[in-house]
């Protein structure tokens, strides 16, 4: 599969953004963790599967995160995404994109959503496995206290995010 990449400054670093040749998102990860999305790569396309060169055109994912700094928060709601993963995997990030701008939720809601009440842990490891950062949005689950939990991009990011989005943290 051939990717293509872009490159975005942001507030919270530069992002890259993966998209495939017909334009779908299939990527998105902060570029100071480059080792961290080749392993989802390689975990959700196979070793080799893919191929990253540069985009010769900008991309909706493109026009639509840079929307999202300029302070259009659901600007990225439509983006199509696409990705590996299990089933599982796939449901849980499905139902990380009905959470909306502003709003946050916790792994037990996130489980209850999928008919999967259980599997928190399980939702858990499936966001932590998200390539798709931001538009997947990851960042919107904090703790079933109100606290914040770990996020693959770092703490600061997430709270710069939530914030940008309207997110009261206390």
């Amino acid at each position: 599969m051939m990717l293509y990449q872009e490159l975005l400054p942001s507030p919270v670093g530069t992002i890259t953004i993966l998209t495939d040749g017909d334009g779908v998102l299939r990527v998105l990860e902060f570029e100071d963790f480059g080792a961290r999305m080749e392993r989802l790569l390689r975990l959700h396309y196979g070793p080799g599967g893919w191929q990253v060169v540069p985009a010769t055109r900008t991309s909706d994912a493109m026009r639509a995160m840079t929307a999202y700094f300029a302070g259009d928060v659901t600007a990225i709601d439509g983006l199509p995404t696409a990705t590996g993963g299990t089933a599982f995997q796939r449901s849980v990030w499905a139902a990380l994109r009905s959470v909306e701008a502003g709003r946050t939720v916790a792994y037990a809601d996130i489980a209850a959503a999928i008919d999967r009440p259980g599997a928190v842990r399980a939702v858990g490891l499936a966001n932590g496995s998200n390539p798709i950062a931001i538009v997947v949005p990851c960042h919107r689950i904090i703790g079933r206290s109100g606290a914040l939990t770990g996020y693959g991009g770092g703490l600061e990011r997430k709270r710069w995010l939530l914030a940008h989005e309207g997110v009261g943290l206390v």
